[in-house]
């Protein structure tokens, strides 16, 4: 699984889209390029397969995601489907969980299809999809100066 990790790496790096990546043992960690708070996209290795996720310690930060979720009415799992799509990838999203670890992070997460565990490049579609959906909503894009 980690040499799956390793080599999402480049494209992690060579995409632009994060402020910056980081290797952890059992996953890899893309922070949130223009987020005014902490928060990060990550790949991690669970019980042999691939989860991807976006986490923050903010309580704000997750609420204005959950706010624009509500107001626009799409289901997240469609947004990333539609980021999915958009990268060559046709298939349906198993739901997205949204929960406060014991961390206390807030969470948005969900596993990757099988074929995923063994795909550096399907693995990297969801990264991206993931970052691409969640930039849109709430002010984890930075939103505009008031």
């Amino acid at each position: 699984m980690n040499s799956v990790l390793l080599s999402v790496l480049p494209h992690a790096n060579a995409r632009g889209v994060f402020r910056s990546v980081e290797v952890l043992p059992d996953r890899l960690r893309c922070h949130a390029k223009d987020c005014p708070e902490p928060a990060w996209y990550e790949l991690a290795s669970s019980d042999n397969q691939l989860v991807v996720r976006f986490a923050t310690p903010d309580r704000w930060l997750s609420e204005s995601i959950e706010s624009d979720l509500m107001h626009f009415g799409d289901p997240l799992e469609e947004l990333v489907e539609e980021e999915l799509a958009e990268l060559g990838w046709k298939g349906k999203l198993p739901t997205i969980k949204h929960f406060r670890d014991d961390a206390k992070l807030y969470t948005f997460e969900n596993r990757l299809p099988a074929d995923a565990s063994e795909s550096a490049e399907l693995a990297a579609k969801f990264l991206f999809a993931y970052e691409a959906a969640f930039r849109a909503l709430g002010d984890v894009g930075g939103g505009e100066d008031e």
